[in-house]
């Protein structure tokens, strides 16, 4: 068991540990359809965080050009100074911390003053004021009518190892600026988000005589008990509705893909290969399922449907694409561009699609790893290492904007949104 879990760990998900200097292919994309903004803060504390955290926020939306420069002033009036004339709109805040955390912004039209949109926001937690800026940015983004972006009002779950044999799972907003462990004794791995409003997650744990998948409800705390089995245990996808989840299970020494009925538990084995097949996620409809598989010789990326047993090869380049995500009939995979025992190695994150032979690389160096797609599959979140401390990356796919946030935690083992 031990052998197996340590080359399914390696396989399904590699575990960070070199690093290398990172660049994102640029995409050319017509930015006439973007708005030019800029941020003046009003706070009577000014706080840098807040204005980095609204201006990653329309970064990454992919549907503005910020203006950079962290302007202060006065928000309660409709003056608008010379210097920002130039922008089409001018969104002021003020974050007051004194008590909870709470926000003011007004959405203005820089040439002449006109107030646009304006709200108020509060939270009891000073910790969860990441959220209320989230929050605003899209609604600023609804208000002027552009495609949704709700994905940055998520929360991240991730696993970190904390000492040999024990890990922790906690939340996150995708900044990392907030986080909060929510799981920890023992060794639990494997957080799936186990419904799309987020109210539970599936987790494997260790801590019984054989794997054990557990639902945790992370409001209040109610867990059940999903399944177990020898060898392996991971829930890697949950359908649209909830009432099906894919799991990696080796009750017969070797890892193949079940599909499970939630309210059943009835099992059917969708992979049966005297091999490893894992990472199990659904596509086209969710009729069929892309997974990591050995059946090559090397980690690879393979498509079947749930129903028939005929497999195909999703990628025809390189020998070790060990980690692959879904959305639709879009594929992200992660692969290995070197191959150095005693160094660094690339790995670089590219995007296929079901059917089509064709692949496009969105990073192009260093090392790119656990690409997941949002909710809507606009956005790629991924995680780079460099020395002993790793960054999470945001990559549109649609506009190019990329960016980096340090992580500052633990070694991750798995992470969801």
């Amino acid at each position: 068991m031990k052998h197996l879990l340590s080359i399914i760990l390696s396989l399904h998900f590699f575990t960070l540990s070199l690093f290398g200097v990172d660049a994102t292919l640029k995409i050319e994309k017509d930015v006439e359809h973007r708005s030019r903004i800029a941020l003046l803060d009003g706070s009577s504390v000014k706080n840098p965080r807040v204005f980095d955290i609204l201006l990653s926020d329309l970064k990454i939306s992919g549907h503005f050009i910020p203006d950079t420069t962290h302007h202060k002033g006065d928000i309660t009036g409709k003056f608008i100074s010379p210097a920002l004339k130039s922008q089409e709109y001018v969104l002021k805040y003020s974050m007051n911390q004194h008590s909870g955390s709470k926000l003011l912004i007004r959405l203005l039209k820089a040439s002449d003053g006109t107030q646009v949109f304006k709200k108020s926001y509060a939270v009891p937690s000073k910790a969860k004021m990441p959220f209320l800026l989230h929050k605003a940015i899209n609604d600023v983004n609804n208000v002027l009518k552009y495609p949704d972006i709700s994905w940055i009002n998520r929360y991240v779950v991730y696993a970190v190892y904390t000492t040999p044999g024990r890990s922790e799972i906690r939340l996150a907003d995708y900044t990392m600026t907030y986080k909060k462990t929510i799981i920890k004794g023992g060794l639990n791995l494997f957080p799936k988000w186990a419904d799309a409003q987020q109210r539970a997650i599936y987790y494997t744990s260790y801590k019984e005589l054989i794997p054990t998948l557990y639902k945790l409800n992370i409001y209040n705390g109610s867990k059940q008990k999903i399944a177990s089995s020898q060898g392996m245990m991971v829930c890697s996808d949950v359908s649209k509705n909830g009432s099906k989840i894919l799991l990696t299970m080796a009750p017969e020494g070797q890892a193949d893909i079940f599909e499970m009925n939630v309210a059943s538990k009835s099992k059917k084995r969708v992979t049966k290969f005297k091999g490893i097949d894992v990472n199990g996620r659904y596509i086209d409809n969710e009729s069929r399922i892309v997974f990591i598989s050995n059946r090559l010789g090397y980690p690879n990326v393979f498509k079947k449907s749930i129903n028939s047993a005929a497999t195909s090869q999703v990628v025809y380049r390189g020998r070790n694409n060990n980690a692959c995500d879904a959305h639709g009939d879009k594929i992200v995979y992660s692969s290995r561009e070197s191959n150095n025992a005693f160094g660094n190695n690339t790995f670089n994150l590219y995007l296929a699609t079901s059917g089509r032979s064709s692949t496009r690389p969105i990073t192009t160096m260093g090392t790119n790893q656990f690409p997941r797609f949002s909710t809507d599959g606009s956005i790629i979140l991924y995680l780079k290492q460099k020395g002993y401390s790793t960054s999470i990356g945001y990559i549109n796919l649609k506009s190019s904007q990329s960016l980096l946030f340090p992580f500052n935690d633990k070694k991750v083992q798995s992470i969801d949104w």
